[in-house]
């Protein structure tokens, strides 16, 4: 399997090579030259399977070149070793909890299958590669925890200054080992500018190998297929069309559920849930693509004006509007509506939300007014105690810190401030 730039000006690679690269030469994402549907009886068996079985037939056809079979199943083993349930809370509605992972949030996944990956590349290697990443809450956590430790690999975390919740910036500013965190004055659209400025910079990259654990890197996106195939397995028995809401801001979450439904998951549609940054509910209405400066809302991980893989989903449907309508609708909502649905929730069922989930049960609702016969499945993609302020006043109630929590809340939290580009180059470079 080699994976191709998606500005089409740059060679094909290997999986390992894309991995270490992170973004095409010609500064375009990488995507799998094709995607092989598995065959039907692994859907009609798939319950008989463990997870990692499940995780090795969907990964395999893309890894399989860099990757022993051994290795993989000892990768997969040591990134899926929590649970994913899906939890029904209302007739139809589901939630799938992506929240029972070390940082307590769905991408310890990609995080740590990437960082193992890339852990197994660099074994025997004297050269070292330095893992750049901006994040909006949950993505700083999870890389920081997966590559804590991984010789040969140092990570640098750009994340915006007071626009991430205090649990959030624990998680990625208390660790230290490899691990740095550089608060920026800014937004995370200007973090993600800096690093995709970084990845422009041949100056910065003739003196260091550099790679980015943004969902723009494949061995981070694609591993999130993995956790649809687990919800699929356990709403199977419900015998409905399934429906998924996903909670997007970078827009990789639910991309990698599409590639799913490519390898013949069945699935009859998807509802991209976004908060008041509604760039993409905007052109699945309108049909036209224009990105906008971020605002900051209660559900931060959402918070981006131009998510990086809304082109690899308008690619998976060859671009082609009337056929990704027919498998995407997206939807937008204010604070005001979340936190009302988080307040609603937990009143009708007694289910604590965080707000990106909220947002998720409200894309799936709107969805269901439209068509109500199905089981919907709303992705709960990080657990409340991360949003603790805004959940207990929604709530009316104090919420305990699981144990995942309460290990960062003593520590000392280290980072370096930055406002401009020119001082990451030059915190990159003196490294």
């Amino acid at each position: 399997m080699k994976f191709y730039s998606l500005n089409s000006q740059a060679p094909k690679v290997s999986f390992k090579e894309a991995v270490i690269a992170g973004i095409a030469p010609d500064k375009g994402l990488y995507f799998p030259e094709s995607i092989e549907p598995l065959p039907e009886s692994f859907f009609e068996h798939i319950e008989e399977l463990s997870n990692t079985e499940i995780a090795f037939n969907a990964i395999h056809q893309f890894v399989s070149e860099d990757v022993p079979n051994e290795k993989l199943k000892e990768i997969l083993a040591k990134t899926l070793d929590f649970d994913f349930p899906v939890v029904e809370i209302e007739n139809n509605v589901a939630t799938l909890e992506l929240f029972h992972g070390p940082t307590m949030a769905f991408k310890d996944v990609g995080a740590r299958f990437m960082a193992h990956c890339l852990g197994y590349f660099s074994e025997g290697e004297n050269s070292q590669v330095t893992v750049l990443v901006a994040t909006s809450g949950d993505t700083g956590g999870a890389v920081a925890n997966g590559f804590l430790g991984v010789e040969g690999v140092k990570v640098v975390i750009l994340y915006p200054s007071g626009k991430v919740s205090d649990i959030q910036e624990r998680q990625l500013t208390t660790l230290g080992q490899n691990i740095t965190a550089l608060e920026v004055n800014g937004t995370f659209d200007d973090c993600q500018k800096m690093v995709k400025t970084a990845f422009l910079d041949d100056d910065l990259l003739a003196e260091m190998k550099l790679t980015s654990a943004n969902s723009i890197n494949v061995a981070r996106w694609l591993p999130q297929l993995f956790y649809f195939l687990f919800a699929y397995k356990q709403a199977k028995s419900k015998g409905k069309e399934i429906v998924f809401s996903v909670p997007s801001g970078n827009f990789g979450n639910i991309c990698a559920g599409m590639v799913a439904q490519k390898l013949g998951m069945p699935v009859k549609h998807f509802v991209a849930s976004t908060n008041i940054n509604d760039t993409v509910p905007e052109f699945m209405r309108t049909k036209s693509y224009d990105p906008k400066p971020s605002t900051a809302t209660i559900s931060n991980a959402m918070d981006v004006g131009d998510p990086s893989n809304f082109i690899r989903i308008r690619h998976l449907f060859q671009d082609d509007f009337e056929l990704l309508s027919k498998n995407l609708s997206s939807y937008s909502f204010s604070d005001a509506e979340t936190k009302k649905a988080l307040a609603d929730i937990h009143k009708t069922s007694g289910y604590l939300a965080d707000p990106h989930g909220a947002v998720g049960y409200l894309g799936l609702k709107k969805y269901q007014e439209d068509h109500p016969d199905n089981y919907g499945i709303f992705l709960e993609t990080a657990h409340p105690v991360k949003f603790l302020d805004v959940v207990e006043e929604a709530i009316g109630k104090k919420l305990p810190l699981p144990p995942q929590i309460q290990k960062v809340m003593d520590k000392e939290k280290k980072s370096i401030r930055i406002k401009a580009y020119e001082e990451l180059k030059a915190y990159l470079l003196a490294r």
